[in-house]
């Protein structure tokens, strides 16, 4: 009867916590599902790069209200790793809402040639491609 007790007690614990961890999973895949960016720069436009900075306008399509805070958002430019970077709203006001832009300044020194931006947050990526 003790050790049935003791084999009770521990599978209890153990499906306590595995429901926990679902529900958080569930809240994380909920979460990436509402999120969708769209990068609306124009690839061939001049202003896209200029005195060592790259300018994108990236907006909310999806439902999810977003940060618009630097660390939000991974940027790769040409496959390496971007920290030198700055998100604004477009119009100047908080918070990334859905149907709203933001400008992404990032400080990169480029050469000439074909270029690659991956924008990624809450696992929606974004690739933007452009020539310098």
């Amino acid at each position: 009867m003790m050790i049935a007790a003791s084999v009770a007690g521990v599978f209890t614990s153990s499906i306590g916590q595995l429901s926990g961890a679902l529900s958080e999973q569930g809240l994380d895949v909920s979460s990436e599902v509402r999120t969708d960016i769209e990068v609306i720069s124009d690839s061939g436009a001049d202003g896209i790069y200029d005195s060592g900075t790259i300018t994108l306008y990236l907006k909310n399509t999806g439902t999810e209200r977003l940060a618009a805070d630097p660390g939000e958002l991974d940027i790769f430019v040409d496959g390496q790793f971007v920290t030198g970077y700055t998100v604004t709203r477009a119009d100047g006001s908080g918070a990334w809402q859905p149907g709203t832009v933001v400008r992404v300044e990032i400080t990169r020194t480029l050469n000439g040639g074909d270029h690659r931006v991956q924008v990624t947050v809450n696992g929606d990526e974004e690739v933007f491609e452009f020539r310098t």
